[in-house]
């Protein structure tokens, strides 16, 4: 009996791969498949400035909705004003941490969007200086300019006199890079430190302060325990 029923089993799964095979050798891909629902494969295109009454105004191009941002845009609250620049030179602050990395790929945005103007050097004699396309392109280190991070990446935001914007070139991460490279080259043309050099230096001098803070708790610890102890006697 258990024999008959293993072997009826077999029997039901061996007809049914059979089934399946032969309805799938049977399919024709010249052909197309019955449709279900044909609205989903079968989309009405629209175009772009095209009219249409399911749309209101008939208008099928919009505006996108008050307070939205594009995908992966950060939205900038400096004006394109000279206000705006003293605003951004005093007050914007570089978010990303001075590295060796971030400071690398700085260098070579800057070679690809600014050096051509501003020479690699900073210096202003770049390849249009040199052929005479621009001229009078100033050197970051020439006296009186008030060069900050915060400055360059507002000037890469707007543009500024004959430079265009390169908001639409670069991303807000890539801007603050090539401003490190920016603030990098005025320091090599002052004859300063670098901002990797001047953060090492930071970094230095914050470690030994906690380290003379921490052994100066101990000793005043140590110093209250004698204290209690010589009073106790």
């Amino acid at each position: 009996m258990k024999k008959t029923i293993n072997m009826k089993k077999s029997l039901n799964i061996t007809i049914a791969l059979v089934a399946a095979f032969s309805l799938v050798s049977c399919f024709n891909d010249n052909k197309p498949n019955y449709q279900f629902m044909p609205n989903m494969y079968e989309p009405v295109g629209y175009e772009t400035y095209g009219e249409y009454d399911i749309f209101e105004n008939e208008q099928e191009a919009k505006l996108p909705a008050e307070g939205s941002i594009p995908r992966g845009w950060t939205p900038y609250e400096y004006d394109n004003t000279t206000e705006g620049l003293n605003l951004a030179k005093a007050e914007l602050k570089n978010p990303l941490d001075i590295t060796e990395d971030n400071i690398s790929e700085g260098e070579a945005l800057y070679t690809i969007y600014c050096a051509v103007c501003h020479g690699d050097k900073g210096d202003g004699q770049g390849i249009l200086a040199e052929r005479e396309k621009f001229l009078g392109i100033p050197s970051y280190a020439d006296p009186g300019r008030t060069i900050t991070m915060g400055g360059t990446y507002h000037v890469q935001m707007y543009g500024l006199n004959a430079m265009g914007s390169y908001a639409s070139q670069t991303n807000e991460k890539e801007r603050w890079q090539i401003a490190m490279h920016v603030m990098d080259l005025k320091a090599a043309l002052n004859g300063e430190a670098s901002l990797l050099e001047t953060a090492g230096a930071k970094a230095a001098d914050s470690t030994n302060m906690e380290s003379s803070t921490e052994e100066g708790d101990k000793m005043n610890t140590e110093d209250a325990a004698n204290t209690s102890e010589n009073e106790t006697n």
